[in-house]
């Protein structure tokens, strides 16, 4: 294995593993919705940093601190990496009520319709006290905990995926331009999702084409997250946007009601815009406001940069 190369060596091992394992997961009959499920998510998501220090350390013996962008250097790119995943799920609230069939539901029926077929009405009811009990309004505790989450318990799940893709794909790749190691990443990234997303993982009403829009999906979100892990020079700030995610996504269908898997939250067509709009103001503030430009640099001129 020392003689393969080590990103052909990486996706063998780290797609090998993981289809494996929700292949065996899928046929001894469990249901990806439940606790099993959750727990064989989070160690879906470990493997691609598993496979890097079987790699790195356990292989080629080499030094991964350093070499990996493993580093707490924190700077201001950092907060930026934090922050920006809540502001786009609220983006595509905003999106989503354009759509003819999305209607504003404050009062969060649309969320709990969703719940409905999964909850007793003794526990809708439950449920409803609750959140009316609540000082304010659900979505800010979600925000709250979402931006505590995303630093904390989320931030180690995500290394656990960003330690493959930012800390080591993104340095074998340096020789590249940042948009065309940004496409092979995200496309990587998003096949790599696929027997989740088959599971029922996002797009549960639409699993088959739910594969391509994660693709996609993920496309549009890699140059976000490498133009973080770049400035910040860590993969621990690319990490902490990762959680960050995944602890605030279900903001974007709290308050409206309608639409599809495929239309609203952010990884429907709703966040793809929220998406698109995002990436032209980082383009445009990388090309105009940041003296050091990455989206018309190689990865290996952006490291040298800041």
């Amino acid at each position: 294995m020392r003689n393969l190369n080590k990103v052909t060596l990486f996706l063998l091992l780290t797609f090998g593993i993981c289809y494996s394992l929700a292949a065996a997961f899928y046929f001894i009959g469990a249901q990806y919705g439940g606790g099993w499920g959750t727990a064989m998510a989070v160690l879906y998501m470990f493997v691609p940093m598993i496979v890097v220090l079987i790699i790195e350390k356990g292989i080629h013996k080499q030094p991964i601190k350093y070499e990996l962008s493993i580093t707490f250097s924190v700077n201001r790119w950092w907060f930026v990496g934090w922050l920006i995943m809540p502001l786009i799920a609220g983006l595509t609230i905003g999106i989503s009520l354009f759509f003819p069939d999305v209607i504003y539901t404050p009062g969060m029926e649309g969320l709990m319709e969703r719940f409905a077929s999964s909850l007793t009405p003794e526990q809708m009811e439950q449920a409803k006290a609750s959140m009316e009990a609540l000082p304010i309004h659900p979505i800010w505790l979600a925000l709250l905990q979402g931006l505590i989450a995303g630093i904390t318990v989320n931030a180690l799940a995500g290394f656990g995926e960003e330690l493959g893709w930012r800390g080591f794909l993104l340095k074998q790749f340096k020789h590249m331009s940042f948009m065309k190691a940004s496409l092979i990443i995200g496309t990587i990234w998003g096949i790599w999702h696929a027997p989740l997303i088959l599971m029922g993982h996002n797009y549960p009403e639409h699993p088959v084409i739910g594969v391509l829009m994660m693709t996609v999906w993920c496309i549009l979100l890699t140059p976000l997250f490498n133009y973080i892990a770049l400035k910040s020079q860590s993969v621990i700030a690319a990490a902490i946007m990762h959680g960050t995610l995944n602890a605030t996504a279900g903001m974007a269908i709290m308050i409206i009601d309608g639409g599809s898997d495929l239309t609203v939250g952010v990884t429907g067509l709703a966040g793809f815009i929220a998406l698109e709009v995002v990436l032209i103001f980082f383009f445009m503030m990388d090309q105009y406001l940041i003296r050091d430009k990455v989206f018309i640099s190689t990865i290996a001129e952006s490291e040298e940069l800041d």
